[in-house]
């Protein structure tokens, strides 16, 4: 089988410090060769998301009759909708979620495992649904959860 050596576009020297970052053209900045591979690929994949989001909101919109204005604030809600909740109720169950990962637990047995902490498996479906946190829940997910209860009544009121 014959192999054609196609040029790399992005190349760094072992002997250099830093590689050039840029962006349409024009130098952004600097990062270590180690981490601007990975950091280039996330970037323009980002990038292509959101022209894939772009495209589905004018599609949205030209289905509905709407004016090409309402495009950019479609996408933002969109992607305010997509943002990581980093407080109240949807937090706690993202953690959960997180938590569930991290043990390598499937569902049931994460139910069984929360269950042990004193965490019913109704009380751990309405978090999930968002409904609101019991005073009597704070001690039982701060244990999941390897949280102080303080560090979850901060996650849930979003005090820093």
């Amino acid at each position: 089988m014959v192999r054609f050596n196609q040029p790399k576009l992005w190349t760094s020297d072992p002997n250099e410090m830093y590689v050039p970052i840029s962006y349409q053209g024009e130098m952004v900045g600097f990062c270590k060769p180690n981490y601007a591979t990975q950091l280039l690929e996330t970037l323009n994949g980002d990038d292509k998301f959101r022209k894939a989001l772009q495209l589905a909101c004018y599609d949205l919109v030209a289905k509905s009759g709407g004016s090409p204005e309402q495009i950019n604030a479609l996408m933002q809600q969109y992607l305010q909708k997509a943002q990581r909740p980093k407080e109240g109720i949807g937090a706690i169950a993202l953690y959960l979620k997180e938590r569930q990962q991290e043990l390598d637990l499937t569902d049931e047995e994460f139910i069984k495992f929360c269950n042990s902490f004193r965490l019913s498996p109704q009380e751990l479906d309405s978090i999930y649904s968002g409904q609101e946190i019991d005073s009597k829940q704070l001690a039982p997910l701060s244990r999941i959860l390897g949280l102080t209860v303080d560090e979850v009544i901060a996650v849930l009121q979003g005090s820093p």
